[in-house]
């Protein structure tokens, strides 16, 4: 089945692919539903991811001007209340800034390989000055290592992508950063800072992974799309059993790996809306 024309490629699908084919083509091309769940505990992880959702929520409702009083009187959850702290004592500068404006759940797209590459920040930041800085907030329990968010696919294709796009007009990539702001480490954010080179890089390295997925599409077969070699990626994954790589998923509270991977920021983002306002 050749990937229609219209296929949209977003950090989350081309993730999928990356950690393992097998998974992006039941999950991608043919969008086969599984009853497995990804972690356990589930209730524990499904009300921390639920909290990380309402998190960006009420960050977007600060930044188009809703009173801070009024989102903080709903806040009645420990995470969420710890969160919310940290976030408004850490982010004052941001928040305040008379030099700069500010687009949150900010989507921006572009063609690249034939195709449609697709991003939505959490928050964007354009100055005066010409500088431009993507910022993504993560409530993952704990903090991941940085070589480890050098290898993802949204490190790479964040930037990648507004650097790229026409209605961002940037002539100079080096202008623009990327931060990951972490809500239990508020002090610690991660910074990547963009440039001409990596920018190339990004490009070519981009346009051979689409071609790579465009003729495995074509060949339309599974045996196209091998399993993953790593089977810890096999448990935190819904296909597991389809895939006979085990039942039991693996325990979302525990280690670096769990919170990657059933954290809020890697559920679906083939829907484009991370989180629905």
């Amino acid at each position: 089945m050749p990937l229609p024309p219209t296929f949209l490629f977003s950090q989350s699908n081309l993730q999928d692919y990356v950690d393992c084919p097998r998974r992006f083509y039941l999950k991608h091309l043919l969008k086969l539903a599984w009853p497995s769940i990804e972690s356990e505990p589930v209730q524990e992880n499904e009300h921390f991811r639920l909290q990380g959702e309402r998190f960006h929520k009420m960050v977007h409702q600060l930044v188009i001007g809703i009173p801070v009083e009024k989102i903080s009187s709903m806040n009645a959850d420990f995470f969420l209340a710890s969160w919310w702290e940290n976030f408004l004592a850490s982010q004052k500068e941001l928040l305040t800034s008379q030099t700069c404006r500010l687009f949150p759940e900010f989507t921006v797209s572009t063609l690249h390989a034939g195709y449609r590459l697709l991003a939505k920040y959490d928050l964007l930041q354009s100055s005066e000055d010409g500088t431009f800085v993507i910022y993504d907030w993560k409530t993952y329990r704990n903090r991941p290592r940085r070589e480890r968010l050098t290898a993802k696919l949204q490190t790479r294709l964040y930037p990648f992508i507004l650097s790229s796009s026409p209605n961002a007009a940037h002539e100079n990539p080096g202008n623009l950063k990327l931060i990951y702001w972490y809500a239990n480490f508020p002090s610690q954010p991660e910074i990547f800072t963009y440039s001409s080179a990596q920018h190339g890089q990004d490009s070519q390295f981009l346009e051979a992974l689409i071609s790579t997925i465009e003729q495995a599409a074509r060949e339309d077969s599974e045996d196209a799309f091998p399993l993953t070699l790593n089977l810890d990626r096999c448990l935190f994954c819904v296909y597991r059993s389809l895939c006979d790589r085990g039942i039991r998923a693996g325990d979302g509270s525990e280690g670096e790996e769990a919170d990657i991977a059933s954290s809020l920021e890697d559920f679906d983002f083939e829907q484009i809306s991370e989180v629905e306002f």
